[in-house]
């Protein structure tokens, strides 16, 4: 019968049957082999085979499960502010019948313009020296759409990626996809989204590559 270094009587040899205390000195580390040169390599992490399933991360040699492959960085993706001319949508302010309707002129020309989304915020409004305001998306013109205020709407950038829209009260409101958007309320917005202000802007949300 053994006795351990604390003087329990133990009947087994290496560790103490009482406390657990080692009995006599520590097993001599064995050398590690290494794998032959023929040796069949895991596809994912290159370790040595040594049964069905990879020790190091689990793939199956038998090829019941695909191996893990390398996934590039997505590319990163811009989204853009598309502004026009929508003659329906001032059709629809013309005969609501608005203080300043008859005042309102379509323009006979407005071009496309885009404007890239980039955070944290995006003011959607007309430029004012006397205010020192430069909204991202200016709408200044020409030609100039009066039905637009200085600080109409603005977008902001959440940490996703993604993007809010509110009016801070504006004096002719927004309208998201053809709903009133009520004033200091956030609605998320994204890639197909129309947005109408003023007597005849209309701002599409797209989206394109870098």
């Amino acid at each position: 019968m053994a006795t351990c270094p604390q003087g329990h009587p133990s009947g087994s040899d290496d560790y103490c049957d009482v406390c657990g205390a080692q009995i006599g000195g520590a097993p001599a580390p064995q050398a590690s082999t290494p794998p032959p040169a023929d040796a069949e390599l895991c596809p994912v992490c290159q370790t040595p085979r040594a049964g069905q399933f990879c020790e190091v991360c689990g793939h199956d040699f038998s090829g019941a499960s695909a191996p893990v492959q390398f996934q590039p960085p997505t590319v990163g993706v811009r989204w853009e502010a598309v502004t026009a001319a929508d003659r329906t949508y001032y059709e629809k302010i013309v005969a609501e019948g608005g203080p300043d309707a008859a005042a309102m002129q379509f323009p006979h020309y407005c071009p496309e313009r885009s404007f890239a989304l980039a955070g944290p915020e995006v003011r959607i409004g007309r430029r004012s020296k006397a205010r020192g305001l430069q909204p991202e998306i200016d709408l200044s013109g020409p030609p100039e759409d009066p039905g637009v205020s200085h600080l109409h709407a603005v977008l902001l950038e959440q940490p996703d990626g993604s993007w809010l829209l509110v009016d801070p009260g504006s004096a002719n409101g927004t309208q998201v996809n053809g709903r009133v958007l009520p004033i200091n309320q956030p609605v998320p917005v994204g890639p197909g989204d129309r947005i109408h202000v003023g007597a005849w802007t209309v701002i599409t949300i797209r989206e394109g590559t870098p």
